[in-house]
C-alpha cells in the first residue's frame, strides 16, 4: 500500500510512545488551563491563543489552530512524509482536537492548504477513520494516516470512548508553482496564530 499508487499511507510509530504520551498529556492540561480561563473571564471570550470550542466541523470540542508543539510535530515528521511519499513538502500549519464522546467528523475534503495531510494519534482512546470509498483505517498511538487531503473524501463516525487526542498535519508539495505562496498557510513563521494569514 503506497502512497504513490493509492494516495494514502498508514506509518506506524512515526512518534515514539513516550513523546505521543508527552504531547497528549500538555494538551489535555491546557484545554484545562483554557477552559479555567474561559469560565473565570481571564481572557476574552473570542480569543484562540489557548484554544476553543467554537469549530465548525465539531462543535464544542477542544480545537487548536498552531498550538506551538503540534507545530513542531508538524516540522519533527516532514522529513518521513517526504520519504515515504516521495515528494518534497512545504510545511503549513497543525491543527489538534480532544474528541469526545459523541462527536463526528463529516464527510469532507481540505482546503488547498492541505494537499498532503496526516492525522496523528496522540492518545485516548482509538476511533477509526475512514477514507473514500468506506476504507476503514485504525491507528495506534503513535501511529499516522498520511493521505492527500483535497483530492481524498475522509471522516469519522460517531465517537463512542471519552477522548481521543488528535492532531491534522498539513503540508503542501514544494514543486507547485503556488507552494511558496502558501508556507506556513500564509502565515510568516510557524507557531503563529490564525490572525497572521495573509498579512
Amino acid at each position: 500500500m503506497s502512497f504513490q499508487t493509492n494516495g494514502y499511507q498508514i506509518i506506524r510509530k512515526v512518534i515514539s510512545k513516550e513523546l505521543s504520551d508527552f504531547v497528549c498529556n500538555y494538551f489535555l492540561l491546557k484545554r484545562r488551563v483554557a477552559r479555567k480561563f474561559f469560565d473565570d473571564k481571564r481572557i476574552l471570550p473570542w480569543t484562540k491563543e489557548w484554544g476553543f470550542w467554537t469549530d465548525r466541523q465539531v462543535p464544542n470540542t477542544y480545537s487548536h489552530y498552531a498550538d506551538i508543539a503540534m507545530e513542531i510535530l508538524l516540522e519533527k515528521v516532514q522529513p518521513v512524509m517526504e520519504e515515504k511519499s516521495g515528494v518534497k513538502l512545504v510545511p503549513n500549519y497543525s491543527y489538534a482536537r480532544i474528541y469526545k464522546k459523541g462527536d463526528v467528523l463529516e464527510r469532507h475534503q481540505d482546503r488547498p492548504s492541505c494537499e498532503i495531510s496526516t492525522t496523528l494519534h496522540l492518545g485516548g482512546e482509538p476511533w477509526a477513520f475512514y477514507l473514500e470509498p468506506d476504507l476503514q483505517i485504525d491507528l495506534g498511538i503513535g501511529d499516522m494516516l498520511m493521505y492527500r487531503g483535497c483530492e481524498i473524501e475522509h471522516w469519522r463516525d460517531a465517537f463512542e470512548g471519552e477522548a481521543c487526542v488528535q492532531v491534522f498535519l498539513h503540508y503542501n508539495d514544494a514543486s507547485k508553482s503556488n507552494s511558496m505562496d502558501k508556507i506556513y498557510d500564509s502565515r510568516p513563521f510557524l507557531g503563529l496564530p490564525h490572525f497572521y494569514r495573509n498579512l
